[in-house]
């Protein structure tokens, strides 16, 4: 492992490419006024698409990014629109029923899709909607009950007014105003959700690897390493 490379929590490691492209993004733009979980969101989405008016046209809340964090990290499933979307989503499996689905009258491919997904995974899960406005309107027809809707459709013709419609329902949402967005950035917004820490996780997975390291020697005597006392202090 490189000596600038940091592990995040799940031992994720990032490239120093990464960090110094965090960086750059930082001297040119301040986030440091976000919440935490909106920061995480703002500046991913920003990063994936290297533009930085995406500070100004997200529209979010952080109270429903902490409860959505929250729902992600305790198993709840993430449905994608498209296979792109699911591509650009790691250390995490994804359903998407687009193969599965076929348009008729009134009906496009992709919202067929979103009424076949919502039929396996019920409610509860994260819908992460990258590509197809008329996804996400299906989305918003059915009583879904999501825990979070990522809805970043892109493209001139129903992207924007869309997006506006998932603002206006009430439901725990990620959009932004304009026509842009895209499977990346929708991608991006989740992998901010999953890579954010979990509250107490650094302390439990310290008290764990304290755990493993005590040693007891062939008399029996527990021989506690240097990691396992710093560790028992903090849980004191």
């Amino acid at each position: 492992m490189s000596a600038t490379s940091r592990v995040f929590p799940g031992s994720r490691v990032v490239h120093p490419i990464e960090q110094e492209s965090f960086r750059r993004l930082r001297a040119r733009l301040d986030t440091s006024h976000f919440p935490p979980l909106t920061r995480a969101v703002v500046e991913r989405v920003i990063h994936s698409a290297a533009d930085l008016e995406y500070a100004s046209d997200l529209v979010t809340d952080e109270d429903v990014l902490i409860r959505a964090h929250a729902a992600l990290h305790a198993g709840a499933p993430v449905v994608v629109d498209v296979e792109m979307v699911a591509a650009g989503i790691t250390r995490r499996a994804t359903v998407c029923r687009l193969k599965d689905a076929e348009s008729g009258p009134g009906l496009t491919r992709s919202a067929h899709a979103v009424r076949l997904a919502y039929e396996q995974v019920g409610p509860g899960a994260l819908w992460v909607i990258g590509c197809a406005p008329t996804a996400l309107e299906e989305l918003l027809r059915l009583d879904a009950g999501p825990a979070l809707v990522i809805g970043l459709p892109v493209g001139f013709v129903g992207a924007a007014e869309s997006k506006a419609a998932l603002r206006e329902s009430g439901l725990p949402a990620v959009s932004n105003v304009s026509e842009k967005g895209g499977s990346a950035v929708a991608a991006a917004a989740l992998n901010a959700l999953l890579y954010h820490p979990v509250p107490g996780a650094d302390q439990a997975s310290r008290s764990t690897r304290a755990d493993r390291s005590a040693k007891t020697d062939r008399a029996g005597t527990t021989q506690p390493t240097a990691e396992a006392v710093p560790a028992a202090k903090e849980t004191s």
